[in-house]
């Protein structure tokens, strides 16, 4: 190429970005977290939502190895699902006059001749305060540890990975176009600072991995002083759920956005630039939880949402509630309707009439085949009469649902009385629901249920007895014999909730009758393992 030539090529550079510098500024929605005023372990992260407008001639688009094919087949699905979502955005950005840059590392070769390589490889370097690095690990002082183990490699599902390497190319769904950059290196980085470029959106995969560590990621363009965010919606993870935290891949990702958006850079999601709902994966699922609560005893009103909020929610299930107020006998359950579409229906109720569209609802629920958790006086929950026209009861519920047979209960109410001994079933040890539930007994302070009676086919987990008595009575069991899963434990008093054996036994139960995996034995009781 002649001067003359080059003259030309730098000035219509120029010319063209000093037009698009007239460009409309775009808005951008953040999301971010911090601790709270009172630092760590006073609470959970403030989330914080603020809008920002980026100049699009001084922001770039960082698409992070989104390759035509991953190691993991699981991952290369995935991948391809996310694609052309993601190249509606590149348009979008492109319009807008933003810099795009396709990041597929370990592939230039199959780029060597095309276009979008020169801008990047004619980017002059630059020295930097903070030398620029290959890889930016994790430093374990800024930024702690991330919340997933990907220690095994991430792959989740596939029983066996055909090993590294198996891109050639950035996914074709991808189109590059006309003024785009290719690069796998801090060519990125000399790119944005040969163009006055400040501002950064970074998207693809695998976030806990490539989006935050190569060298035209998260890390390093957070540690030169570019202003960066995270598309979050258009991102995946190397997450296996058999690993801590052991909750689905899906709140593996979801997890890491939150780290990403507490220690390294806020948020945004494609919304912004396409309108309308941000991607999903279709496996993407959550599963709903709906709790009934009408008991006036045993606080289940308080015990549940803390244990929902710290056992449930953290795993990525929605957990809604339909309650009466603590009052003996009060019929009228507030937000009925919840219990639409619910996957899974937890009752803590005693004696109570219900408006008639709310059994309804329930009797659906089971009908359907959905799995149901009974806890302490469900098994008696509707065991009343009608509190009148428009409401209805189901006295049958134990017997119909739970497979229990409730005939009242001995009077070992502490603290004047010995309270009950709990020990496992031998016969049913290995049970998936005792998973980390102690072998060993160990005492409650519920008075004891008399329950001897269950209807066949159920399997009983727990037995308890009374300090100084003989009589055995179950207190933890199963039953699928309507081709439902259904748990049902006697226990649930305040003072349960504070035993690590029962959160965990709750927690089993539930993810049992949900048909999800349970953490391992040793991962602790029921609220999240940090």
């Amino acid at each position: 190429m002649t001067f003359f030539s080059k003259f030309i090529c730098a000035s219509l550079l120029v010319l063209s970005q000093l037009m698009i510098c007239g460009a409309e500024p775009i808005t951008l929605h953040t999301r971010s977290r911090a601790l709270p005023e009172g630092g760590a372990g006073t609470g959970a992260p403030v989330i914080s939502q603020k809008e920002v407008q980026w100049d699009p001639a001084r922001t770039a688009v960082v698409v992070c190895d989104m390759w035509d094919k991953h190691h993991c087949p699981d991952a290369t699905e995935r991948v391809g699902e996310m694609a052309p979502r993601m190249n509606e955005v590149l348009k979008a950005a492109r319009s807008k006059g933003m810099l795009i840059i396709h990041c597929p590392s370990d592939t230039m070769d199959f780029y060597k001749d095309h276009p979008g390589r020169r801008p990047a490889q004619a980017a002059p370097k630059v020295q930097t305060t903070i030398p620029l690095q290959n890889w930016c690990a994790l430093d374990g002082v800024k930024e702690p540890a991330l919340p997933i183990d990907d220690s095994d490699g991430g792959c989740d599902g596939c029983p066996a990975c055909p090993g590294y390497g198996a891109w050639k190319r950035q996914h074709p769904a991808l189109e590059i176009m006309e003024g785009d950059a290719i690069t796998d290196s801090a060519e990125a980085y000399y790119l944005m600072r040969q163009r006055g470029i400040t501002n950064v959106i970074v998207m693809g995969v695998h976030i806990n991995m490539c989006v935050l560590g190569r060298p035209f990621a998260i890390r390093q363009l957070v540690a030169q002083g570019q202003q960066v965010l995270l598309m979050r919606d258009l991102t995946d993870s190397m997450y296996n759920h058999r690993m801590r935290p052991w909750v689905s891949h899906f709140r593996g990702t979801e997890l890491v956005v939150e780290h990403i958006e507490q220690y390294c850079c806020p948020s945004i999601t494609s919304t912004d630039f396409l309108g309308g709902a941000p991607f999903q994966f279709q496996e993407d699922v959550k599963k709903r939880i709906v709790m009934v609560i009408g008991e006036n005893e045993y606080h289940t009103w308080e015990t549940l949402p803390e244990f929902a909020q710290k056992a449930l929610e953290w795993r990525g299930y929605e957990v809604a509630y339909v309650q009466a107020s603590p009052k003996d006998g009060d019929p009228d359950f507030k937000n009925i309707e919840a219990l639409r579409g619910a996957d899974l229906v937890v009752i803590s109720a005693r004696r109570r009439s219900s408006p008639k569209v709310m059994m309804d609802l329930l009797r659906a629920h089971v009908a359907a085949g959905k799995p149901v958790v009974g806890l302490r006086t469900a098994s008696h929950a509707f065991a009343a009469q009608p509190a009148g026209d428009g409401y209805a009861v189901w006295n049958n519920f134990d017997t119909e649902v739970l497979g229990g047979h409730y005939e009242g209960h001995y009077n070992n109410k502490p603290p004047g009385d010995p309270a009950s001994v709990i020990g496992t079933v031998a016969a049913n040890a290995s049970h998936l629901v005792l998973t980390g539930v102690p072998a060993t007994p160990f005492t409650v302070t519920s008075h004891l249920y008399k329950n001897r009676n269950l209807i066949p086919g159920t399997v009983t987990l727990l037995q308890g007895q009374v300090s100084g008595q003989d009589t055995m009575e179950p207190v933890a069991w199963v039953n699928n014999t309507q081709d439902r899963r259904v748990f049902y434990t006697s226990l649930g008093n305040s003072g349960d909730f504070q035993l690590p054996a029962f959160r965990r036994l709750l927690l089993n139960g539930i993810l049992w009758c949900l048909h999800d995996p349970l953490p391992p034995a040793n991962a602790g009781t029921g609220f999240p393992a940090k």
